[in-house]
């Protein structure tokens, strides 16, 4: 245990009336905490405002996108053998499709070979081109030469150094029961897309070493090859050819895959993605219903606990609460739909918003005037569309220099005025204690400096009346 001699010559309890006395300087310590705990609460609670309603202008900037309310999409009769991918704005429409050939890439397969055999030595030329003639006639692409290496290039070998060129066929090796065999194909589909594959054999014996792979007009007898085809459809009767069972370039916005040949017409329709839409304006209400619940717990009253919100009066949040649920009753002239209400988006009781999507079906019967109400373009600001105006008051809050943004910067000021005076409390309660310290610790040397000097004059009475007896 510690000792102090505090106190020991006048039995005073220094310490603990200095403690007393320095608790009582701190005093004030207790309601700027308090204080700045509330600054911290209000900063912490304005932040997510400011966030809330920087999300809610975000939705506002999507619902007055051009494209908003022009999504679509497609859909097939038979997806399994035609599929279909539609853009955004693209015009609702059907068509009918049949698929006759799904276009292929060439593919060959040498004769068998016993297993991890060299192959021999010389080279092999690819040449990409064209089949449809019954000939092969080279396309534009300069043709590749891989160099084969006596005693060491097996179909595996051979295999890799194809594949590590961009000769546009891709090649493996296929192991059964007669030996092995090397399989190449065109890495895209087509007739367009064949190729050639000439051999410069050094034995020169067409039986043997390099001449088994020849893949050309004279093929080495046992080299199967199957040419490559386009896809052959009829998109409403009228015949189409394609190189691959991709089809898009003939139907701006519209990509068909072709995965079967067909027996029956397919029937494609592209219609307006009222679900898609639905999800958009159902975003934009969850944002605003989250910002005005948050709104009415921070700034109102609880009956059932008696607890009054943290926000409860402050002019900025009222303001902000008052002003959301008028702009949401905003009024946007010259279309078939002037306002939220008229497409099935309604103000209940308490500021909640709820969506009639029955109504709300009715209207994206019309995208076009949906959007119109969303992105209506006006130099009066109060005509603008209300996804513009959703822009336009989100920012003047929760913009750099909107309202939220200037509360929450006088808030932290305060916070920063509230630490200061903290800091001043704290230092005039240090000052004080070594003040007192030094007051009582001089009363208690004096006190024993008494003390000692009454010690010695009672001795020396005691000494004199000795000498007088």
């Amino acid at each position: 245990m510690a000792i102090t001699s505090t106190g020991l010559a006048s039995g005073v309890p220094i310490d603990t009336i200095v403690s007393q006395l320095v608790a009582l300087e701190r005093a004030p310590l207790a309601g700027l905490q308090t204080q700045a705990t509330k600054i911290q609460s209000k900063i912490s609670l304005f932040g997510t405002l400011t966030s809330m309603m920087n999300s809610l202008g975000e939705l506002g900037n999507k619902l007055a996108d051009p494209n908003a309310f022009k999504a679509v999409k497609g859909s097939s009769s038979l997806a399994a053998a035609v599929g279909v991918t539609v853009a955004t704005g693209t015009a609702p429409t059907a068509m009918s499709v049949e698929v006759s050939q799904l276009a292929r890439a060439q593919s060959t397969a040498t004769l068998a070979v016993p297993k991890d055999t060299a192959m021999g030595t010389g080279s092999l030329k690819i040449t990409l081109g064209d089949w449809s003639s019954g000939s092969f006639v080279a396309g534009d692409k300069t043709p590749v030469d891989i160099e084969i290496l006596e005693g060491e290039d097996t179909l595996t070998a051979i295999a890799a150094k194809i594949n590590a060129t961009d000769s546009g066929v891709t090649a493996t090796v296929l192991r059964d029961a007669s030996g092995e065999r090397l399989l190449m194909r065109s890495k895209e589909t087509g007739e367009a897309m064949g190729f050639e594959m000439q051999v410069t054999d050094a034995d020169g014996d067409p039986a043997a070493g390099l001449s088994r792979l020849a893949v050309q007009g004279g093929v080495a007898s046992g080299v199967q090859i199957t040419h490559g085809a386009n896809a052959l459809a009829t998109i409403n009767g009228i015949a189409i050819e394609s190189a691959s069972n991709t089809y898009k370039d003939g139907l701006p916005g519209i990509t068909l895959q072709f995965s079967q040949t067909t027996t029956a017409p397919v029937e494609v329709s592209i219609t307006n993605d009222k679900e898609a839409m639905t999800k958009t304006i159902q975003s934009f209400v969850d944002a605003y219903n989250s910002l005005n619940d948050m709104l009415s717990s921070t700034t109102g009253y609880n009956a059932d606990t008696k607890v009054a919100g943290s926000l409860q009066g402050d002019s900025t949040a009222v303001g902000l609460q008052n002003a959301l649920r008028g702009m949401m009753r905003s009024f946007t002239p010259g279309g078939e739909f002037t306002t939220l209400a008229d497409i099935g988006i309604e103000i209940k009781s308490g500021g909640k918003m709820s969506i009639d999507s029955t109504k709300l079906g009715k209207a994206l019967d019309n995208p076009q005037a949906v959007q119109n109400l969303f992105n209506a373009d006006h130099i009066d600001p109060t005509a603008q569309g209300f996804g513009e105006k959703l822009k336009t008051f989100a920012d003047g809050f929760a913009g750099a220099s909107g309202t939220l943004t200037s509360r929450t910067e006088s808030l932290r000021e305060a916070a920063k005025r509230n630490t200061k005076e903290q800091d001043k409390v704290n230092e005039r309660a240090t000052r004080a204690e070594s003040r007192y310290l030094k007051q009582y610790n001089a009363m208690d040397a004096m006190v024993g400096q008494l003390n000692s000097l009454n010690a010695f004059v009672t001795q020396q009475i005691a000494q004199w009346n000795k000498a007088s007896s």
